[in-house]
């Protein structure tokens, strides 16, 4: 298979898990990668034995067909357009764009340049939430009519060495782990029609506790602690929460109710996990998974593939198909998420103008075609 070249923009924490696991997928040849911070992109390099560039000259290179745009997500919108401006496909780190005004704006971009925009996350298409997909298919639990998500905690500033984009606006709770749910949520269930969200904040200021800057605090401009009630099309309605407010909790990551019985969903930040079934008896037990190759560990006991919807999308481009991780898919997203901010300052529902296919089904079969 021809190899895509793909070059990065943004040498932070999370281009070195890109550049470590794309060896694993077969359509992806990491060549080269950019910040404006020389150094910081001299050092990834070196590390993963790629290119320095600067960033004019990595969307000037001829050998780059597709650049992944890892820039904090206040800046997602202006480099992805650059991408698109200089020819190349544009794959972004989650949230694509902080707008639906700007995905839009991407989106006509695109189009009229015949070229193709993706965005994180892929962790959906891990082994554990591709054998929810198929119980929900198959009917094991019946009609979804209801569930509930939860993703809580207290917050980046206790581990994180420069939290403060966390609270601004384009940060906070909903915009920086929302991706993960929601987007499992669509793939699962469909698109969202309405919305309606509470939001607040518990404190104004935040004190970091991790090195280098423990102690110094950073300002709180965006709602900390959101709960929203999201309707999907088919008719289900979904509990929501996200919350940096909350020290502990007994909430389970996502579960789905069913009129034949409940599906235990894990965490759709990481690719395994186990998932559990109840039927009418309401007896809980592990339900069987089909050996998938997105699920099975490869770092510790973790399974970790993030990089698949990367590798998806450059063997779409190769065999001329819809990638997964599309902009339709990832703007239904945003369009929900801000909805719900949008929910939580106003008091009211929120109907979505947006909406999308779920993404095609990833089996075990057609994750092993994108592995090397």
């Amino acid at each position: 298979m021809n190899k895509i070249g793909v070059g990065i923009i943004g040498c932070g924490n999370i281009s070195a898990a890109y550049l470590r696991l794309a060896p694993q997928f077969k359509a992806l040849e990491m060549r080269a990668v950019a910040d404006l911070n020389m150094d910081a992109a001299r050092a990834r390099a070196e590390e993963f034995g790629v290119r320095a560039e600067t960033v004019d000259d990595l969307l000037a290179a001829d050998d780059i067909e597709l650049i992944l745009n890892l820039t904090i997500p206040d800046a997602h919108f202006a480099v992805s357009k650059a991408i698109l401006e200089a020819g190349k496909h544009a794959y972004s780190e989650k949230p694509l764009v902080l707008s639906l005004e700007e995905g839009e704006e991407l989106r006509a971009l695109a189009d009229s340049k015949g070229l193709r925009v993706g965005s994180a996350p892929d962790t959906w298409m891990g082994g554990a939430h591709q054998a929810a997909r198929a119980a929900i298919d198959e009917g094991k639990v019946g009609t979804v009519t209801a569930g509930t998500a939860h993703v809580m905690s207290h917050g980046m500033e206790h581990w994180h060495p420069n939290p403060d984009f966390f609270f601004l606006p384009g940060g906070g709770p909903m915009l920086d782990l929302g991706p993960y749910y929601i987007t499992n949520l669509v793939q699962l269930l469909g698109p969202v029609d309405k919305l309606a969200a509470l939001t607040s904040m518990a404190a104004d200021t935040r004190t970091i506790t991790s090195e280098p800057r423990k102690g110094e605090t950073v300002p709180v401009k965006t709602p900390t602690n959101i709960h929203a009630l999201l309707h999907f099309k088919s008719g289900a309605t979904i509990t929501v929460s996200t919350s940096w407010d909350v020290w502990a909790h007994r909430h389970g990551n996502m579960e789905l109710y069913g009129t034949e019985g409940t599906l235990f969903v894990p965490d759709p930040n990481f690719f395994g996990g186990k998932v559990e079934y109840a039927g009418r008896d309401g007896q809980i037990s592990e339900m069987h998974q089909p050996e998938h190759p997105f699920g099975i560990a490869n770092e510790g006991e973790r399974a970790n593939y993030r990089t698949a919807g990367l590798a998806d999308m450059a063997q779409a481009i190769v065999e001329d198909r819809p990638h997964r991780c599309s902009l339709e898919l990832a703007l239904h997203v945003v369009e929900v998420m801000t909805g719900v901010l949008k929910s939580g300052e106003s008091g009211e529902f929120v109907k979505m103008t947006t909406t999308c296919e779920r993404p095609k089904a990833v089996t075990p079969d057609e994750a092993s075609k994108l592995l090397g």
